[in-house]
């Protein structure tokens, strides 16, 4: 009879519970501003969950929350994506992290990662992101799929963009996925933005001059 009720005692320990969700959250956010959890907060958070804060699963656990902000989660946001993953504590979501970078294994939730990286990741006082906060998260999502990234982010290095607005990310992802390495099939007249017509022609030149030397 004991175990039985031990059994049932652990098997309420492990389903979710908003309240310990919400305690647990209350212990990274400030009194001042109890409701958003900061910068500070979730270097805390990340260290206890055992991940890098530049780690691609915290990418994905924010889209799961909804996050608005990078380096900033809200009491709602926090909620709704710790219970649509029934985690309320930071071992529960240790064990969540896999299956969390395994999404970016299906090609339509990596598109839709992809491109809700480009709104949470921005300043939002700018419509456009800035090249040094793109490239790295470019590195982040494509730098291990896509063998012309270093390429791509040497001419973005050499180039005179400043900033990389939305159509411009989005076709970075279509190009990394249809154009083949040697660019064969690259077509100059298709409707890629300029940037790409740009540094197609860049990298041709590039390969050009190593046959040559």
């Amino acid at each position: 009879m004991g175990d039985g009720i031990s059994r049932r005692y652990s098997k309420s320990e492990d389903a979710f519970n908003q309240k310990r969700c919400l305690t647990w959250f209350r212990e990274y956010t400030t009194p001042d501003d109890p409701d958003t959890l900061g910068p500070e907060g979730m270097e805390k958070f990340c260290e206890d969950i055992g991940v890098e804060p530049e780690n691609v699963a915290m990418l994905v656990l924010a889209y799961k929350m909804g996050a608005k902000q990078m380096g900033f989660f809200t009491q709602s946001e926090w909620l709704k994506g710790l219970t649509d993953l029934q985690c309320d504590t930071a071992s529960k979501v240790q064990c969540k992290l896999e299956y969390l970078r395994s999404m970016l294994n299906d090609p339509n939730s990596f598109k839709i990662i992809y491109r809700y990286a480009y709104d949470f990741a921005r300043d939002k006082d700018q419509r456009s992101m800035d090249i040094e906060t793109a490239k790295a998260m470019l590195q982040l999502l494509l730098g291990k799929h896509w063998p012309l990234y270093a390429q791509f982010a040497q001419f973005l290095e050499q180039s005179k963009y400043k900033v990389i607005n939305k159509d411009q990310w989005c076709n970075i992802l279509e190009f990394s996925r249809t154009i083949s390495n040697d660019l064969t099939n690259y077509d100059v007249d298709g409707a890629w933005p300029v940037m790409l017509d740009e540094f197609v022609e860049w990298l041709r030149q590039l390969r050009a001059q190593s046959t040559i030397s």
